[in-house]
C-alpha cells in the first residue's frame, strides 16, 4: 500500500491545465507590454550588478522578475501614491537576496508612473524610489561620489529594509522573512477580518529549506491564514547547488520534497505554474489564487531558470555575475541596446577610465549613463507606458472599491501605549500583591499581559514553544475564546499555534505581527532556547523598525520575547535548560532604545517594569522570569526601596545606615536576590556589616535615563568600590563593577569553572556557591579586603 496525503483543506491546481480549458488572460498587446517590461527589467538587473561594482544577486532577481511584475501591475490592490496606506495589499520580499531585483522593479514602476501618470507619484520624494536612487545600491549613507550627492540618492541596503518605500520588513537572514511576512498577514487578517489585505510573499525554494520556514508554513496552514499568498521562484539553484530539491526521479542535494509538496503538506493551496517564464500562465495563476475562497493560504510555485537570458545561469548567477564591462555583460544587455538604438559607455580593451572599477566617480558616471538608456527605453514607443501606469491607477481604484474597514471589535494597540505612559507607578488593584503572597514571576507577567490585552480589546497575541501553561503566557489570553486562533473556527482567540516547539518561527511571526502595527506579539519559551533562537528575528525586527523610524518617523512596534524558566532555579531540568547565559545575548547588545531586557526579582516588579518598557516603546521587550514560586516580601518593613523604583532600571534596594558604608553590592537575578535577602542580609546585619545594596532591574531602562540621573542613582564611586552577585554570566556585571578587585569578588554561576548539575533550585544555588551563606562569606571577605585598603 502506498503512502498518500490525508484529507486537506487546501487544493492543488496545475495552471497549465486550467489555461487549456479557459484560454489566456492577457491580450496580445498586454503580453507584449509585459515582455518588453521584463526585457528592460532584466537588463537593468545586469546593469546594476555591473556598476555597483560586482555586488548583488542577479540570478534570482532575474528569475523572479516576471511574476513580480505581474504582482505589481495586475494582482496587487494598492495605492502607488501612498506606500503607507493601511488597507492596501502588501508585497514582502522574504527572499531578501533578491534586493537588486526589488530596487530595479521599484525604480521602473516609479518611472512608469512619472511618464504615464505623474499625478499619482507621491509628492514626498521619501516615498518614491527613483531611477537615480539606484546609484545608491549597496552604498553607505556616507558615500560622497558626485552624482550620489547631486541627486540625493537613497543608500539602498544590500538586503531590503523599510527605509525603502513599500518595504515593511528587514529580510534575507535564513528564512526569517517567511515567518515575519506571514506575521504581517496574521496582523492584517485579525484587524480587518474577512476583507483583510492580502500579503504576497516572494521566496525561492532555497529559502524554504531553513527549519523556521517549515514551522511558519505549519502555523499559517493550521490557522487558515487565507490572506497569505507566497510566490515561490523554483529555479533549483542556491549558492552551492543546482539541484536543491528532488526533481522527478532525481534526488535533491538538500531536500527530498518539491516546493509544491512542501506547501501542500502544510495544508496550503498550491497553484503550480509549469513555465514560470510564460506571462499567460503567471497571470492566470495569480488571478486563480486571488479567487480561491476555501480559507487556506496559497502557494504559487513557478518553475523558472535562475539567471535566465543573463548569460550565466544556475548557482553561478546567485551571488555573482559577469566581470566589469566584460563581453558577457554587453551580450546580456544587447537586447536593450538593440531596442533603443542607444549605446553604453565604451569600455574597450585597454580603456583605463575607471581603472578596473577603482575610480568610484568614473564608475558612477558610467552607471548613470546606463540608467539613462533605461529611461530612454521607457520614454520611447517600445511599450505602452500609459497602459501600464493605468494598471496602477486601476489597482488604486480596486482598493478604494473594496472599502476595507477594521472589523467592528478590532483591537486598539494604541490603548496599551497610552495607558503605559500614564500608569507606570499605579498598580491596578487586581494586580497588587500583598506581602506574604506566594506567586511566580512568570505568572505575574501573564497577568500583566492579560490586563493590557483586555484594556486594548485583544491587541496582544501570545504563543509558546509547547509551553503555554508552563510559562504562564496562556494567561495573556484569559477572558478571550479558549483554544488556538483560527481565522474561520476561532477568530477571537488570542493564542497562536506556531508549529509546536518552534521558537524560531514563533519569534519571526510575532515580530511580523507587531510590525503590522495593530498588535503586540508575545512569545515564550525557556530563556535558554528563545534568547538564542529568537535572536535573528529580534535583530531584524530592530533593524527594520529603526530604518523606518529614521526615514519616515514611524514609532517602534514592540514584540515581547519572554525568556521564561530563566536561570539556575530551573535546576531540575539540568544545565541544558537552567542556563545563565541568555541575558548576555540580549542585554546591551542592541542599539540603545531598540531592546529592553527586564530582570525583576520581586513578582510585584513585573507591572512596573513591563509598563515602563511599554512606555519607552522599544522594538523588543525581553523579560527574564523564573519558574518556582516566590514569597512577596514586605519591602517597607525591611527598609527596601518601593517597587516603583524598579522602573529606573537600577535602584538602591537597601541603603547603608552609616555615612561611610562598608561597601556596595550590585545584584541582578531573582534567584540570587532572594538568597541575599532571606539569608545573607540577616547574617550581615548580625555582623554589623553596613552596605549599599543596588539591584539591576533593567540595564536598558537605566541607560535611557539622563546621565545626571544615572550618576545620582549609581555614582561612579559606587562602581569603583562595588562587588557583584548575579544569576547570569560575569560579563553582564562588567558595566556595574569597574575595579579588578570588585570583579574578582563578583559571584556568578560559572565562578567554579564548570556547568552546574541538576536538582532543586536551592541545591543548584549551593553547588554554584550562590546560596545565601556562600554570599555572606564572600561579602565578608570583600569587606575585609576593603578595610585593608585593597579597594578605592
Amino acid at each position: 500500500m502506498g503512502l498518500t496525503f490525508g484529507p486537506r483543506r487546501g487544493v492543488y491546481i496545475d495552471i497549465g491545465t486550467e489555461l487549456t480549458r479557459n484560454g489566456n488572460p492577457l491580450s496580445a498587446e498586454e503580453l507584449k507590454d509585459f515582455e518588453t517590461l521584463d526585457l528592460i527589467y532584466r537588463s537593468l538587473c545586469g546593469l546594476m550588478y555591473n556598476y555597483v561594482p560586482l555586488s548583488g544577486h542577479p540570478g534570482g532577481s532575474i528569475s523572479s522578475g516576471r511574476f513580480v511584475a505581474a504582482i505589481l501591475f495586475d494582482a496587487l490592490d494598492y495605492d502607488v501614491a501612498d506606500p503607507e496606506r493601511k488597507d492596501a495589499d502588501i508585497i514582502s520580499y522574504a527572499a531578501g537576496h533578491k534586493a537588486l531585483g526589488l530596487y530595479a522593479m521599484w525604480a521602473l514602476r516609479n518611472e512608469i508612473v512619472r511618464i504615464g501618470a505623474p499625478q499619482a507619484l507621491p509628492s514626498d520624494v521619501r516615498y518614491q524610489l527613483r531611477l537615480e536612487d539606484l546609484l545608491g545600491f549597496r552604498r553607505n549613507p556616507t558615500t560622497k561620489t558626485p552624482l550620489f550627492r547631486k541627486f540625493k540618492a537613497k543608500a539602498l541596503d544590500g538586503h531590503p529594509t523599510p527605509s525603502t518605500p513599500f518595504v515593511r520588513l528587514s529580510t534575507g537572514a535564513s528564512g526569517v522573512g517567511v515567518a515575519t511576512s506571514l506575521g504581517l498577514a496574521f496582523g492584517a487578517l485579525d484587524y480587518y477580518g474577512d476583507n483583510a489585505p492580502r500579503v504576497h510573499v516572494v521566496e525561492g525554494e532555497g529559502g524554504m529549506t531553513p527549519g523556521r520556514v517549515g514551522e511558519a508554513f505549519a502555523a499559517a496552514g493550521t490557522a487558515s491564514l487565507k490572506n497569505a499568498i507566497i510566490h515561490i521562484d523554483w529555479n533549483q539553484a542556491s549558492i552551492d547547488s543546482n539541484r536543491v530539491c528532488r526533481d522527478g526521479e532525481v534526488p535533491g542535494d538538500y531536500v527530498q520534497w518539491t516546493p509544491a509538496e512542501f506547501a501542500y503538506l502544510h495544508d496550503w493551496n498550491v497553484v503550480f505554474v509549469p513555465d514560470g517564464r510564460d506571462f499567460q500562465q503567471i497571470v492566470a495563476a495569480q488571478r486563480k489564487a486571488r479567487g480561491l475562497d476555501n480559507g487556506q493560504p496559497t502557494a504559487i510555485v513557478y518553475r523558472t531558470t535562475k539567471g535566465w537570458k543573463y548569460g550565466i545561469e544556475g548557482k553561478a548567477s546567485h551571488g555573482a555575475g559577469h566581470k566589469l564591462c566584460s563581453e558577457g555583460f554587453y551580450e546580456a544587455v544587447r537586447p536593450l541596446l538593440d531596442l533603443t538604438g542607444a549605446a553604453l559607455p565604451a569600455c574597450e580593451s585597454g580603456c583605463q577610465r575607471c581603472e578596473g572599477g577603482n575610480k568610484p566617480d568614473v564608475v558612477e558616471a558610467c552607471c548613470y549613463e546606463a540608467l539613462l538608456v533605461v529611461r530612454k527605453a521607457l520614454e520611447g514607443n517600445h511599450l505602452r507606458v500609459r497602459d501600464l501606469a493605468g494598471r496602477l491607477l486601476g489597482a488604486r481604484d480596486r482598493l478604494d472599491a473594496l472599502s476595507r474597514k477594521p472589523r467592528t471589535d478590532a483591537p486598539d494597540v494604541g490603548a496599551v501605549f497610552e495607558a503605559a505612559g500614564k500608569n507606570a507607578k499605579k498598580i491596578p488593584d487586581d494586580l497588587v500583591l500583598a506581602p506574604g503572597t506566594q506567586t511566580t514571576l512568570r505568572g505575574e507577567l501573564g497577568r500583566v499581559l492579560n490586563h493590557y490585552n483586555k484594556l486594548s480589546g485583544g491587541s496582544i497575541f501570545a504563543a509558546a514553544a509547547d509551553l503555554l501553561g508552563s510559562t504562564s503566557v496562556l494567561t495573556a489570553g484569559k477572558g478571550f475564546p479558549e483554544g488556538y486562533y483560527n481565522s474561520a473556527a476561532n477568530p477571537g482567540s488570542r493564542i497562536l499555534s506556531i508549529g509546536g516547539i518552534c521558537e524560531d518561527a514563533m519569534s519571526g511571526v510575532l515580530a511580523g505581527m507587531s510590525t503590522y502595527g495593530r498588535h503586540i506579539g508575545a512569545g515564550s519559551s525557556y530563556g535558554a532556547f528563545i534568547a538564542a533562537l529568537g535572536h535573528i528575528a529580534s535583530r531584524l525586527h530592530a533593524i527594520g523598525n529603526q530604518a523606518k523610524h529614521e526615514v519616515f518617523g514611524s514609532p517602534y512596534q514592540p514584540f515581547v520575547l519572554i525568556c521564561a524558566h530563566a536561570g539556575v532555579k530551573t535546576g531540575e531540568d539540568g544545565p541544558t535548560h537552567a542556563d545563565p547565559q541568555p541575558l548576555q545575548l540580549l542585554q546591551e547588545n542592541f542599539p540603545l532604545g531598540t531592546m529592553i531586557t527586564l530582570t525583576p526579582w520581586d513578582p510585584q516588579e513585573l507591572w512596573v517594569l513591563m509598563t515602563a518598557a511599554l512606555a519607552k516603546r522599544p522594538c523588543i521587550i525581553a523579560p527574564f522570569v523564573t519558574r518556582p514560586p516566590e514569597t512577596v516580601v514586605d519591602r517597607a518593613s525591611l527598609g527596601f526601596a518601593p517597587v516603583a523604583a524598579a522602573a529606573k532600571g537600577l535602584y538602591k534596594l537597601s541603603a547603608a545606615k552609616r555615612k561611610r558604608p562598608d561597601g556596595a553590592i550590585v545584584i541582578q537575578g531573582s534567584e540570587v536576590a532572594y538568597a541575599f535577602i532571606e539569608v545573607a542580609l540577616p547574617l550581615l546585619e548580625r555582623e554589623g556589616i553596613d552596605l549599599d545594596v543596588y539591584y539591576v532591574s533593567s540595564a536598558e531602562l537605566f541607560d535611557m535615563l539622563p546621565r545626571k540621573q544615572q550618576e545620582a542613582l549609581f555614582p561612579p564611586s559606587a562602581a569603583d568600590r562595588a562587588m557583584g552577585i548575579t544569576g547570569f554570566t560575569l560579563p553582564t556585571m562588567h558595566r556595574w563593577i569597574r575595579s579588578e578587585r570588585g570583579l574578582a569578588h563578583t559571584m556568578h554561576p560559572f565562578q567554579k569553572g564548570r556547568f552546574l548539575g541538576s536538582g532543586q533550585a536551592h541545591m543548584v544555588l549551593e553547588e554554584a556557591g550562590l546560596d545565601g551563606r556562600s554570599q555572606f562569606k564572600r561579602i565578608v571577605q570583600y569587606v575585609k579586603d576593603r578595610r585593608r585598603g585593597c579597594f578605592p
